[in-house]
């Protein structure tokens, strides 16, 4: 790694030898400098981009450039995009929480929503039988078989009761399970 415009001058012509030895050489100090700024995952991942980077554009090149600070240069660059942008999320949402935050605080405000009343009318939908199995295990938090010793059944007709209201749910409420999952799970 002595010689930087042959270094550079083989990565531009595509030298996939010089390439691995420049990601293996500069790989770990990358991720150590990127950590500075960002957690270590995310300093890996913003050095892989920047290799990925660096291989795809290595036809545009300048032998001229010092190949350690121009990638130093891109790893620092890359995480301060990432902690801007993550400023830019964390104020999103604390402006979207700030603005629903009595909603958020209160748990009656999910029971009057729509959603509510839609997941209330699928459950009349289905055979008692499969709801009472489905709320014993959903409202109540009772394992399988518990469920089946207080309804005397075996385990897999509880197994069967419950991926049948599963089903059914899922079929009358289809177009809602995104929200569904994210306000009930």
């Amino acid at each position: 790694m002595k010689n930087n415009k042959q270094i550079v001058k083989a990565l531009t012509s595509g030298d996939k030898i010089i390439f691995e030895k420049v990601y293996r050489h500069y790989y770990q100090w990358l991720c150590s400098f990127g950590s500075q700024y960002v957690s270590l995952d995310e300093a890996e991942e913003i050095v892989q981009d920047t290799m990925l980077w660096l291989w795809e554009n290595r036809t545009s090149l300048n032998p001229n450039l010092s190949l350690k600070s121009f990638l130093f240069t891109i790893v620092k660059n890359k995480a301060l995009n990432q902690i801007h942008h993550s400023h830019i999320k964390r104020r999103a949402y604390d402006a979207i929480a700030l603005e629903h935050k009595e909603e958020f605080e209160n748990p009656k405000f999910y029971m009057e929503n729509e959603l509510f009343v839609l997941y209330k009318k699928a459950l009349t939908k289905l055979d008692p039988k499969l709801r009472e199995a489905y709320e014993l295990t959903r409202k109540k938090n009772l394992t399988h078989k518990q469920i089946a010793e207080m309804l005397n059944v075996s385990h897999q007709t509880v197994n069967y009761r419950i991926g049948q209201a599963l089903k059914i749910l899922r079929v009358e409420l289809k177009d809602y399970l995104p929200l569904l999952a994210f306000l009930f799970c």
